[in-house]
């Protein structure tokens, strides 16, 4: 069925497609914000911080138990001493005397090897608490830098919605000044091949940017202004103006 429309309204809808390709633009730029991909990239990151964090404090809390034990064998070894030195100095006994320095002479060896044992652990935990207070100081930098992020993204998503929002309006104030079968004919151009509506410029459909044929030229020169013709290469709405060179 022929679609008539007066040439202004029929170049309205230019006005009405440049809307809808900015409308386009604009969840699309939503879609593929630059925050989006680095705070996908810091999510990840996340991730596996968390698990190198779990490592690492399993292996601080492992370190902190052992030289725990160690600390513990250390006061029971001082203990003994302390009880066996006391006991040398009040015993009149030859033999227990020589029982008892070879005791303190055992319990002394032990309490150095502890000693020694407890140097190493305290390095060893000093190291790996330096590990772990690196990991937390990257996990702030991770949290501050999505902080960052998510502010950056909120503020571009609200002035992009807010553009669109003002197209919608536009949009809807534009489809009310124009025939509803002329609007019915660019939506369902516009669903099928992506455009509803093109410049005819010189012979060159904005729709394809292909130049027509002299015969689909001859053609539309034939059509009267009022009737809305279609390209034949991307089926949507050719308006011609006085640029169409025709």
């Amino acid at each position: 069925m022929t679609v008539r429309a007066a040439p202004q309204e029929q170049e309205k809808l230019l006005d009405l497609q440049r809307i809808d390709t900015r409308s386009q633009q604009i969840q699309h730029a939503k879609r593929t914000l630059p925050q989006l991909a680095e705070l996908a990239h810091i999510a990840a990151a996340g991730d596996a911080l968390r698990r190198r964090m779990a490592t690492e404090q399993g292996a601080l809390e492992d370190l902190r138990t052992e030289l725990g034990r160690i600390e513990a064998d250390v006061k029971v070894v001082e203990t003994r001493i302390a009880r066996d030195a006391g006991r040398l100095q009040n015993t009149s006994s030859m033999k227990d005397a020589q029982g008892l320095e070879h005791e303190l002479a055992s319990l002394k060896r032990r309490q150095s090897d502890l000693e020694d044992m407890e140097l190493t652990v305290m390095e060893r935990l000093e190291e790996q608490e330096g590990v772990v207070a690196g990991l937390e100081e990257e996990r702030t930098g991770l949290l501050t830098r999505r902080e960052t992020l998510m502010a950056e993204r909120d503020k571009a998503v609200a002035e992009l919605d807010a553009e669109a929002a003002e197209l919608a309006a536009s949009r809807e104030a534009l489809v009310a000044t124009l025939p509803k079968d002329l609007v019915e004919l660019y939506e369902r151009q516009r669903s099928r091949y992506g455009i509803g509506a093109a410049l005819l410029r010189r012979g060159i459909s904005g729709g394809s940017n292909v130049a027509l044929t002299a015969s689909d030229l001859a053609a539309i020169r034939a059509a009267p202004a009022d009737e809305v013709v279609l390209d034949p290469e991307s089926g949507c709405i050719l308006v011609r103006t006085s640029e169409s060179g025709l």
